[in-house]
């Protein structure tokens, strides 16, 4: 399986970071990864890692600026494509074709080919333009996964957030990293404790 990953300026680095570290860990997956300007400004101010570093996690780096990489032709077979972090400027580009990038240009050909396109936006709080091209985006076949923590796992660290939402993503592409605790109904403990009469105030 391959899949491409593309890293944005917008605050949220570490999502595309710990995507590119649970793929690798996985071990069967061809990662393609290509990160903006911007993102890789984000890293460096977001993150202790090293540009070098985030790349060597990929099997493959392209330059957002090369629009005659792989991955800009339909005809270079993928699963499709994740942008974590997705910043509302590669969404507008994206949802309006305007592919002057390798970024906004992989996805238009993921779209194209029917294969799964996900989107992480992370921007808070949003416009009516913002969610406008949300629903564009979705209607055009991406699936929109902002990184939302869920509380319902117990986490403990931002890390326990991030990889939950991570491990959601890659659930999209039938991949199970074992970075989500599974929901599998409330224990017999919590149910016991919600149905036990309050005590007197």
């Amino acid at each position: 399986m391959r899949l491409i990953v593309a890293i944005t300026g917008s605050s949220g680095a570490i999502y595309g970071i710990r995507l590119l570290e649970a793929l690798r860990a996985l071990r069967k997956v061809e990662t393609h990864l290509i990160i903006t300007k911007s993102g890789k400004l984000t890293i460096g101010l977001e993150t202790s890692r090293k540009l070098k570093d985030v790349e060597s996690l990929a099997d493959e780096v392209h330059s957002d600026q090369d629009l005659a990489a792989s991955v800009s032709s339909g005809s270079f077979r993928t699963a499709g494509m994740i942008v974590a972090p997705c910043s509302m400027k590669t969404l507008s580009g994206i949802v309006h074709s305007y592919a002057d990038t390798l970024i906004v240009r992989a996805a238009d050909v993921v779209l194209k080919e029917q294969r799964r396109l996900v989107l992480m936006p992370r921007e808070t709080p949003l416009h009516l333009g913002h969610c406008r091209l949300l629903v564009q985006a979705a209607e055009l076949g991406a699936v929109i996964a902002p990184p939302m923590p869920a509380f319902y796992s117990a986490p403990r660290t931002i890390e326990d957030m991030v990889d939950h939402s991570v491990g959601r993503v890659l659930d999209l592409y039938g991949l199970d990293s074992a970075l989500v605790r599974r929901w599998n109904g409330p224990s017999r403990k919590s149910t016991a404790k919600s149905r036990s009469p309050s005590k007197a105030r």
